[in-house]
């Protein structure tokens, strides 16, 4: 069963585990929008993934969510040895076509968490954006690929098999800027900062932390990069399985103050958020650390 978590956005006073949003489901926010994290659990049989993160879009929905964003590796298992099996082709392979029947039939947003994606003989790692139409309105190839080798311990290296990507890229919805990034991006702030340089107010990381890192980083890093860029941050994580590559879940929301505002246990799971960037603002006014930085010496730049 789906466990479903609300939590309405302040400043001064944070309930985390809320079960009620302070506004109707249907209201339209002034500043920001209500989004939706789903944290779905994955099995081997992809055509069951797409229909329960279906399932979980449409209860999204019903509880008010204008974006809904799903993790990483939504419609397979995550490791090196599945994704050529469930590689697929964008935009006209069975996720895409959920992802655009779905946006278009809620009339919502939706963050399509990741999937093996293949071209030209290619695989990658990818996310996609479907606006309400239905269209693909941003593609993002997972841009930092995860190469560790411990020895005495873990060797995993997606390169392996995967291709990274080299484009950042935005979107925008309600007249916010929004990048994104997967996973292991999430360790590298430089590519943060290059995303509040165009302006975004919001940074959305699907990825599947495992059982070692997460409770040591997952948390910690959603926040470093929410204070260090003053601005919101979601991570969305499938959920913690029992056999293959352990995800440790916890998918969470953290605004532009640092503080996770909503954050998930292990199990399937929605949460929720009022987004209201007008706390963007208001931060990046009382510490206005971006127009203080010393670019006469250090700078971070894009080099493509």
């Amino acid at each position: 069963m789906c466990a479903i978590r609300f939590c309405a956005i302040t400043v001064k006073r944070i309930n985390k585990f809320s079960r009620c949003l302070s506004s109707a489901p249907n209201v339209m926010l002034q500043n920001g929008f209500r989004a939706a994290l789903v944290q779905c659990l994955v099995g081997k049989d992809r055509l069951k993934n797409l229909e329960n993160a279906s399932n979980l879009i449409h209860k999204a929905k019903s509880n008010g969510a204008q974006l809904v964003a799903l993790p990483e590796c939504f419609n397979s298992p995550y490791g090196t040895k599945f994704f050529d099996e469930y590689a697929e082709s964008i935009p006209d392979g069975p996720t895409s076509k959920m992802l655009s029947e779905a946006a278009k039939k809620h009339s919502i947003y939706i963050i399509g968490g990741t999937f093996p994606e293949r071209e030209d003989n290619k695989l990658y790692n990818t996310c996609t954006v479907w606006n309400p139409n239905g269209d693909m309105i941003a593609k993002f190839r997972k841009m930092h690929l995860f190469d560790i080798d411990i020895p005495g311990g873990i060797t995993f290296k997606e390169s392996d098999i995967l291709c990274s990507g080299r484009d950042l890229v935005t979107f925008e919805m309600y007249g916010v800027t929004v990048g994104l990034g997967i996973c292991y991006d999430l360790r590298f702030e430089e590519l943060a900062k290059l995303y509040r340089i165009k302006g975004c107010k919001l940074l959305v990381y699907p990825g599947a932390f495992n059982m070692t890192t997460g409770p040591l980083h997952w948390e910690l890093l959603q926040r470093s990069r929410a204070l260090d860029n003053q601005l919101y941050v979601f991570a969305i994580s499938p959920a913690r399985g029992e056999h293959g590559y352990i995800a440790w879940g916890h998918s969470q929301v953290t605004d532009p103050w640092g503080k996770v505002v909503a954050q998930a246990k292990h199990g399937e799971e929605i949460i929720y958020s009022d987004l209201d960037f007008t706390e963007c603002d208001k931060v990046r006014a009382q510490i206005p650390i971006f127009t203080q930085r010393r670019t006469d010496i250090y700078d971070t730049i894009c080099k493509i």
